[in-house]
């Protein structure tokens, strides 16, 4: 069973969500999601997906002051959860388990510690080549000796200030955890007033309780998609937006893309820039996962859209924070567990170790969408403009001020055979894909994706039932 970590975490969330206390009563029995780690993984991945399956079972259960006592109860099931937090372990493509880390990421060690690297997108990589001094055929014994001959904090520097992803191993820092902690995990805004929604938030399904609403999916690597699949799931028309550069690698799409749409837009350009607009107009939420002056060059930040799309509901990502500083610094779910200090506290002796899934990723993600549900619901029944924002890092503080323990628990983690009694295999495209089942749990849910995968820019670019929307046409 969850313990004190869980139960604080949830009740945390839902208060800073404004939701109400009563709702938790339908929490039911609380599960173990059977992700080994000395810092409370299995709390964290089940109060996430508590969080964003109370919230769609709320939404579903009409609006008046007796909805608490109609809620459907939770089933919760803590391998699912596990095989969903796992969801990069558990895919296939076409019957093959693409790999999932390149060569340049990971744990190298300097000539005074640790750092670790991401260079899975093949611009990261090359940065990191470049600063090191190595060839594109460079072999193992090469990279580590470029890194060894390295300080770790002169690389880290070099690295980011390039456009590549390095950052220094550190220990973990209570006091700024606990000032962390002190912020809101999910830092909810109201930015403008504005008539309640177009189209009312009534919930004629149980198990679509967001049918009929319009979402925006402006991010990539797995918080916002894992946010945004959920969405689509309870029923919203999920339409993912991306740039022509750099694309996306295909199997990271395919992983966080169940139940959406993909479309390429360049909001540089006019034409593109203008049917955007249209979309923005017609869209009920944006989620939002670039760095903020970018989206301020766009005029999608927060204040901008609020001005000129009166009751949109807008949920921001962030790898590092909002403040100076933070806000423009480009993450991972990987960089974020080696700077906060959870790289060391999963790690043995001098070696850092990492969570056993990209749990910081995950859980914001059901976090966020949470927000998501509660904001649609506000903003039909209150009117207004609203956001959320919630960073890796805040969720990071969260994790290591929850209780933990000397060797990892719980003990075992799913087996190969377990995890794959969790998943779904699916046409997508030309192809097949093996997919992690959906976490989200409540009588009458969706137990399903509502589709398969679309490949990467593969829609055109328009919410369903729209003229342009013609399935298989290239933007």
């Amino acid at each position: 069973m969850a313990g004190a970590g869980f139960d604080r975490l949830l009740r945390r969330a839902w208060s800073e969500l404004g939701r109400d206390a009563d709702e938790l009563a339908a929490l039911g029995d609380v599960p173990v999601a059977p992700l080994p780690a000395r810092l409370d993984v299995s709390g964290l991945a089940v109060a996430s997906v508590a969080a964003a399956s109370l919230a769609a079972a709320a939404t579903g259960s009409g609006a008046d002051a007796q909805r608490a006592e109609r809620m459907p109860r939770l089933h919760l099931d803590g391998n699912r959860i596990a095989t969903a937090f796992s969801s990069d372990r558990v895919l296939l493509v076409d019957g093959e388990r693409p790999d999932v880390w390149a060569p340049l990421s990971g744990f190298r060690r300097t000539r005074d510690g640790w750092v670790r690297t991401h260079g899975n997108y093949p611009h990261h990589a090359a940065v990191l080549r470049r600063v090191l001094g190595l060839g594109a055929h460079a072999d193992a014994a090469a990279i580590d000796a470029a890194f060894a001959a390295r300080d770790g904090a002169t690389l880290a520097h070099d690295v980011t200030v390039d456009g590549g992803m390095c950052v220094v191993v550190a220990r973990e820092d209570p006091a700024r955890d606990a000032e962390l902690s002190a912020a809101p995990l999910i830092d909810v805004g109201r930015h403008a007033n504005a008539a309640p929604a177009r189209r009312a938030l009534v919930a004629v399904d149980r198990a679509r309780p967001l049918a009929g609403l319009r979402v925006l999916d402006l991010t990539r690597v797995i918080a916002g998609p894992v946010a945004t699949r959920t969405l689509a799931l309870l029923g919203a028309d999920v339409l993912r937006i991306d740039p022509p550069t750099p694309p996306e690698i295909p199997w990271q799409h395919l992983d966080g893309g169940a139940g959406k749409r993909s479309a390429i837009l360049d909001l540089h350009d006019p034409r593109d820039a203008a049917r955007f607009d249209e979309l923005l107009a017609e869209a009920d939420a944006i989620v939002l996962g670039y760095r903020p002056s970018s989206l301020e060059r766009l005029g999608l930040d927060p204040s901008t859209l609020a001005a000129r799309h009166p009751g949109l509901v807008v949920a921001q990502l962030s790898a590092w924070g909002f403040g100076a500083g933070d806000a423009e610094r480009g993450g991972f779910d990987s960089l974020v567990q080696a700077a906060s200090g959870i790289a060391f506290v999963e790690g043995a002796a001098d070696a850092p170790g990492a969570l056993p899934v990209q749990a910081l990723d995950h859980a914001t993600g059901y976090f966020l969408a949470a927000a998501v549900v509660t904001l649609l619901e506000r903003q039909a029944r209150e009117g207004g403009s609203w956001s959320a924002r919630m960073s890796l890092r805040r969720t990071a503080a969260e994790l290591l001020t929850m209780p933990r323990t000397a060797e990892p628990t719980p003990s075992r983690a799913l087996d190969d055979a377990g995890r794959a009694a969790h998943t779904t295999a699916l046409t997508a495209g030309p192809g097949t894909v093996r997919i992690a089942l959906p976490a989200i749990s409540y009588d009458g849910a969706a137990r399903e994706w509502p589709e398969a995968p679309h490949p990467w820019g593969s829609d055109t670019p328009g919410f369903r039932g729209n003229k342009r929307d013609t399935p298989g046409m290239q933007p």
